[in-house]
C-alpha cells in the first residue's frame, strides 16, 4: 500500500527541507512532493530536470465589458473590496467573489481564470519530484498544494512506487491542512525555544483533529537543553514519539551550499539524521 509522510514545522527555518532532502537520499521507491509552494526550495538541493510543466489556474477575477456596461454603479456599490474604479477592475484587489457579476443588470461582468503559477514534474538524482511555484501576490496556495499532492500520487501509481515524502508548508493554515490531510504520518520538526513549543502544540492540535499519527524531531536540541527536556515531557504526556534529536551543526549550511543533502555531505550529524529516518520508516511501515 502507498504511504504518505508529511514533514511539518511551526515556522520556516526549522530544518524541515533539510530533513526531507536527507530522507530523499535514504528512502527507496518514493516520490517527493514540495508542498511549500509559497517558498519552495527543495529544488535548490535536488537540482531537478523538468520533464513536465503546466500552468496553474487559480481563483477567477472579474472584468467589465465597456460596450455592455451602462455605468449604473451596482458593481461599485456591492464590491466590498473596492476593486472597481471608473468601471475598471483592479485584478490585484479583486478577490473573485463574483458579486459584481451577480448584481450587474446587463451581464457586462464576467469572471475569468488567471494564470497564478506553475506545476512541475521532474527527475532528480533521488527520484521523481513534483513541485510548483505560486506567483507573487497570488492566493489559493491550498488549492495548489492539493494539486501537487494529486500529481505526486499519480506519479507514484504510474511508476509503481509505494511512498510519498511531502515537504509541507509551515504554520497551521490552509496550505498545511492541504499538505497534511490523508497522510499516514506527520513528522513535526521543532526547535527548543518558547515559540517552538508553542508552534508544536498548535500543529499537534491539527494532526489530532485529522486523526493523523505524529512524531516529533527536535532540531538544534543543544541550543537550549532545558527547553528540549520540556518538549520531550510534552511529547510523553501526549503519547507522541520523539524520532530523534539533532544537534546544531554548520554542516547543514555547508551541504546546502554544495547542493547536497546532509546524508550526501556526510559527517557525524548525518548518522544522527539516518537514525531519525530509521525511526520514521519503521513507524510508517
Amino acid at each position: 500500500m502507498m504511504k504518505q509522510i508529511t514533514v511539518l514545522s511551526g515556522k520556516g527555518g526549522t530544518g524541515k527541507t533539510s530533513l526531507v532532502s536527507a530522507f530523499a537520499s535514504l528512502a527507496k521507491n518514493k516520490v517527493l512532493a514540495d508542498c511549500d509552494v509559497d517558498a519552495a526550495d527543495l529544488h535548490l538541493i535536488l537540482k531537478p530536470e523538468i520533464i513536465e510543466e503546466n500552468d496553474f489556474r487559480a481563483l477567477k477575477t472579474a472584468s467589465i465589458d465597456g460596450e455592455k456596461c451602462t455605468r449604473c454603479g451596482e458593481c461599485v456599490k456591492y464590491c466590498v473590496f473596492d476593486a472597481i474604479s471608473d468601471y475598471l477592475v483592479n485584478p490585484l484587489a479583486c478577490e473573485g467573489c463574483a458579486v459584481c457579476e451577480l448584481v450587474c443588470p446587463v451581464d457586462a461582468v464576467s469572471m475569468n481564470e488567471k494564470n497564478a503559477g506553475k506545476t512541475f514534474i521532474s527527475n532528480t538524482r533521488c527520484g521523481p519530484l513534483v513541485h510548483a511555484i505560486l506567483y507573487a501576490g497570488e492566493e489559493a496556495s491550498g488549492k495548489l498544494v492539493a494539486l501537487v499532492r494529486k500529481k505526486a500520487k499519480d506519479v507514484a501509481q504510474d511508476k509503481g512506487l509505494d511512498l510519498i515524502i511531502i515537504d509541507g508548508s509551515p504554520g497551521i493554515g490552509c496550505p498545511v491542512i492541504a499538505s497534511l490531510s490523508g497522510a499516514d504520518l506527520a513528522l513535526i520538526v521543532t526547535e527548543p525555544t518558547i515559540s517552538g513549543l508553542h508552534d508544536l502544540e498548535r500543529i499537534v492540535g491539527v494532526t489530532e483533529f485529522f486523526k493523523i499519527k505524529s512524531m516529533v524531531c527536535i532540531n538544534k536540541y543543544n541550543i537550549n537543553r532545558e527547553k528540549t527536556i520540556e518538549i520531550k515531557k510534552y511529547c510523553l504526556r501526549n503519547n507522541i514519539p520523539v524520532a530523534g534529536e539533532i544537534p546544531y551543526s554548520g554542516d547543514f549550511t555547508k551541504a546546502m551550499v554544495q547542493a547536497k543533502s546532509i546524508v550526501e555531505y556526510g559527517g557525524d550529524v548525518s548518522q544522527i539524521v539516518k537514525g531519525v529516518w530509521d525511526e520514521v520508516n519503521n513507524s510508517i511501515r
